[in-house]
């Protein structure tokens, strides 16, 4: 269903609210015209007065002041739209429009400044009109501010031009400089730049209570935009990525920006269910997505993350040329993963327990230098390792019905894997790859550019768009996060741009991480996590590596519901699942595409807790991530359909379980509920609960008791 309505108003007009009158967007011309906006919830100011404008390159008069306004338009929106995978089976998008239409008279430039106020929060973007002293232009800097009403305390990470691979910080806005310094990480790539900057999906609470979330929405052809903090006056102003040149943006009219978004609540909980950022989105690009199919899977990876095993074939070449090094006639290293031998247990494994996939990494020959050389030709994404049977696999895998994920680690050589596309993608089609997990691990080439510029961004649009001609699924790991583009383009169906799972075998992340991700990088679109680790004593995999798992297994099991992706891995070794197999009972059950989705409990940094009912069925599982501090979770099982009877099965952590002593101990046990139950369930340090949903006969419930 569509609903449409425009009329052009009166100069005056310029102000709208939310459709159910909570929010308030207000826009000004400020003196010398200078646009200016700023926004309430429920007649609490959000955002203060705050302008806007653009910086343009060698240009006298940029795009800052000296406007009136030539029209306003307001307008309304209704529609239900069904996405190919997601949190709910349907969405509903509407919102309320102002179009503001504004004249630079010593110009004789136009450019327009269009705002959407949903129930959940604000959207709004620059477009630029087809004129005639606007047609190419740089932008060098873009002015947007967001003027904080207060010292809010904000869970964050440092603004950085290549990674957003850090763990979260949680502070108050004055003290994100001083802060700074230890928040700062290392990574193979980072490019830092302010003592104040940080990134977006920026999660903040004031101390009267209200969430606000500041992102972006549909980045397409523009830089990823950070926020730089004026922490004198608590303004945060956008802060593009440039490029090598220190550009920010080449603009051609017409065109627009990426939209600008402010989510607002004053429940937490509403934060997450928020779908603000794909309705900013396109509507879906792709005529026929039934290809497209959310998966399980399992892979030989985790191995090498710990260091267990390598990518790398052997340790004989400090140097390899593509088609000049001679693989047939070097020593084997005798750790590298990705054998034919051990790439089919994964897929024995995968197929036994119900796994629609099996992804293999290190498959492919460039592996002994791959890193940290400037080497733009470093793989050709065709050529295996002399112990990798490549069609062995593909009929081994097609007897066990076990379809096979693709691994292209590009090195960040953008022009190489460009190069390389449709080789590389005709490739996997022709060994029954339907789903390639792309890698941009190290320093951009060309030299001196960044991740996050407009360049690199359009390149990871080509590779999603060039993928999807070949009817194929997109796992992005290292690339620009995610500003729901899965709307548009459902064959990204995951990504990593967070500090994902890896980093607990390098060294740990904070306990509290997973409960901070839902509010600020899942904001974007899912998250390929990872999840799913029981041997929580890396060094037990890997004597040389002393890192712990921050979490207990009944938080690992939770990240299945709590952390959303269409595309979920159980990462660890087969044979540690195989060692608590009746935990692995729930990762084997969960869904990975849902119906509905319901936030029961949720607070940044402390917990979340939610409800997925599983497409196409009437079960439901439930995920409970916990942080640092000790807590009881009460929830009621309402969601529930009235007059059924359900048989749950609750996996807790045991009473002295803790994610650092005694992160393996956990109970299980059924009970019978319906939806007038009600379940108080604690949950540990570092832990958490899962719980699996499933209608049942009252024959099935004999012996179990009612909750």
């Amino acid at each position: 269903m569509v609903f449409f309505l425009a009329t052009t108003v009166t100069l005056s007009a310029q102000q709208i609210s939310s459709p159910d009158e909570n929010l308030t967007l207000e826009f000004e011309l400020q003196e010398n015209g200078v646009p200016a906006y700023q926004l309430t919830y429920k007649g609490r100011e959000v955002i203060k007065p705050s302008s806007l404008g653009l910086e343009l390159k060698d240009d006298e008069v940029s795009l800052v002041d000296g406007f009136s306004i030539a029209d306003t338009v307001t307008s309304s929106f209704d529609e239900t739209w069904e996405p190919v995978w997601g949190e709910e089976k349907e969405i509903r998008n509407q919102y309320n429009e102002l179009e503001v239409i504004l004249n630079q008279n010593d110009t004789d430039r136009s450019i327009v400044l269009r705002f959407r106020l949903f129930n959940d929060g604000l959207g709004f973007r620059y477009e630029f009109p087809q004129q005639e002293n606007l047609g190419h232009f740089i932008i060098s800097d873009e002015k947007t501010q967001f003027a904080m009403t207060g010292d809010h305390t904000a869970f964050w990470i440092p603004g950085d031009y290549d990674t957003q691979e850090y763990d979260y910080m949680e502070s108050r806005l004055s003290e994100i400089r001083q802060h700074m310094e230890n928040a700062v990480t290392e990574n193979l790539s980072q490019t830092s730049f302010s003592p104040t900057g940080v990134q977006t999906s920026l999660m903040m609470k004031s101390d009267d209570g209200l969430y606000i979330n500041l992102h972006e929405a549909a980045l397409i052809d523009y830089s990823a935009m950070h926020l730089d903090l004026d922490d004198e006056n608590m303004i945060f102003e956008s802060w593009l990525t440039p490029d090598v040149k220190g550009n920010k943006a080449y603009m051609i009219a017409p065109s627009n920006t990426p939209w600008r978004t402010v989510i607002v609540s004053d429940d937490a909980r509403e934060i997450l269910a928020s779908k603000m950022t794909y309705n900013l989105n396109d509507p879906i690009a792709i005529d026929d997505a039934s290809w497209i199919k959310p998966i399980k899977y399992v892979g030989v990876w985790w191995e090498m993350i710990t260091g267990k095993s390598s990518w790398n074939y052997t340790d004989e070449y400090s140097a390899v040329k593509l088609g000049e090094t001679d693989f047939e006639a070097a020593t084997p290293n005798d750790t590298h993963g990705a054998t034919t031998e051990n790439v089919k247990k994964y897929i024995d494994f995968a197929s036994e327990h119900g796994f629609d996939g099996v992804l293999v990494e290190g498959w492919n020959i460039g592996w002994e230098d791959w890193f940290g050389n400037s080497k733009d030709y470093v793989f050709d994404f065709v050529t295996p390792y002399p112990d990798f049977d490549l069609e062995e696999i593909q009929k081994y895998a097609e007897g066990k019905n076990v379809k096979m994920i693709m691994h292209h680690e590009t090195s960040s050589s953008v022009r190489n894997y460009e190069r390389h596309l449709d080789t590389a993608y005709q490739f996997m089609k022709k060994y029954g790859y339907d789903a390639v997990k792309s890698g941009y691990v190290g320093d951009i080439l060309p030299r001196g550019d960044n991740h996050y510029s407009q360049w690199i961004v359009n390149h990871y649009q080509y590779a999603i768009e060039k993928a999807a001609d070949y009817e194929i699924m997109v796992n992005a790991h290292e690339a620009v996060r995610p500003t729901g583009i899965g709307r548009t383009w459902p064959n990204l169906i995951s990504n990593e741009s967070a500090r994902g799972q890896e980093y607990q075998a390098f060294g740990g992340s904070k306990p509290n991480h997973v409960t901070v991700l839902p509010f600020t990088r899942l904001i974007g679109g899912p998250m390929d996590y990872t999840p799913g680790i029981f041997e929580m004593d890396i060094s037990k995999l890997n004597p040389n590596n002393d890192s712990h798992v921050n979490s207990t297994i009944a938080n690992q099991l939770a990240l299945y519901v709590t952390l959303y992706s269409p595309l979920q891995m159980a990462a660890d070794l087969p044979e540690n699942y195989m060692r608590f197999m009746d935990a692995f009972q729930f990762i084997k059950d969960v869904g990975v595409d849902w119906d509905e989705s319901i936030y029961l409990e949720a607070e940044p940094g402390d917990y979340v807790t939610v409800a997925r009912k599983e497409k196409g069925t009437n079960d439901w599982f439930v995920g409970n991530v916990n942080g640092e501090t000790p807590r009881t979770s009460k929830i009621s099982f309402d969601f529930l359909e009235k007059g059924k009877t359900y048989v749950a099965t609750i996996y807790s952590d045991a009473k002295d379980a803790h994610y650092k002593d005694n992160p393996q101990a956990y109970k299980i046990r059924k009970v019978v509920v319906n939806n007038r139950s009600e379940l108080s369930q604690r949950s540990v340090p570092g832990g958490g609960y899962a719980i699996s949903i499933l209608e049942a006969e009252k024959s099935e419930t004999r012996g179990i008791k009612k909750l």
